[in-house]
């Protein structure tokens, strides 16, 4: 019992450095945001008259593609500021105290799931400015809200593995931004992904991040009953299908990262 008490107060330790780190480089914040709120800006207002959605308009439509674009980018950042300590030598510095090894990644992703809130508050206010409303109950669209923050939680962990594997600041933000850039596009956050050709639109509909985004639209109500109804499995069962993607990646990707962090900080 004394030991999980102090795994935990040694992860909530890491966690505070590690929001003081956002706080005090509010540029890492804002990169996330300002980004989504651009796309947002020009979607609406540049794109979403050319794109005709059977009863909805295309900013209820857009919004939660935001959302996910947004978890996207707050991931890139717990994998970037563990290389940068990774680099710096921080983990040897952990290595002398007197301190829980898990806590260090359990601290980066609690703190990643703060930046992750305030991301997404942040976009609700934006998406309530351009017309995004919520149709559902209050229980529904917190739901919503808490399947995008899990499925947040453990993509962290997958960007976690991604750059203790890689261990450089560069290396690993080139080979993210070239996978979560094709994720979010190659999915049905900004066109429905019934309209893409053949191989495409069985990978948009199959992919997790298409899941997530059907998932929120469902529990906040932005869908039409005029549009087709989706075919793959997942799009049809977003909801338990991104719970199960969520506990999915816990279980593969928390103890391979907690794998690679040992080896990085025994060498």
């Amino acid at each position: 019992m004394n030991t999980l008490r102090l795994t935990i107060a040694d992860g909530m330790t890491i966690t505070k450095r590690n929001a003081l780190k956002i706080k005090r480089a509010p540029d890492l914040l804002g990169g996330v945001v300002l980004l989504p709120i651009v796309f947002v800006l020009m979607f609406t207002y540049v794109f979403g008259s050319m794109v005709d959605l059977p009863g909805m308009s295309y900013t209820e439509y857009l919004i939660p593609g935001i959302f996910v674009f947004t978890i996207a980018g707050s991931a890139q950042i717990t994998g970037y500021t563990l290389t940068q300590d990774l680099q710096k030598g921080i983990f040897d510095r952990f290595r002398t105290l007197p301190m829980s090894p898990s806590a260090v990644l359990t601290g980066q992703t609690a703190s990643d799931l703060i930046m992750n809130v305030t991301s997404i508050v942040t976009m609700a206010l934006v998406g309530l400015l351009v017309g995004w409303r919520i149709h559902t109950s209050p229980l529904e669209a917190a739901l919503g809200f808490g399947v995008l923050l899990l499925f947040a939680y453990a993509f962290s962990w997958v960007t976690a593995t991604v750059a203790l594997a890689l261990r450089t600041p560069e290396v690993f933000n080139n080979v993210a931004t070239l996978v979560s850039l094709p994720l979010v596009f190659l999915s049905n956050a900004f066109v429905d992904s019934a309209r893409l050709p053949g191989p495409l639109k069985l990978i948009a509909e199959w992919s997790p991040i298409s899941t997530l985004i059907q998932a929120a639209r469902e529990l906040f109500g932005n869908t039409s009953a005029a549009m087709p109804v989706p075919d793959s499995w997942p799009l049809r069962h977003a909801v338990p299908a991104t719970l199960l993607w969520s506990l999915l990646l816990l279980v593969v990707f928390v103890p391979m990262a907690t794998r690679l962090y040992k080896r990085a900080v025994s060498q």
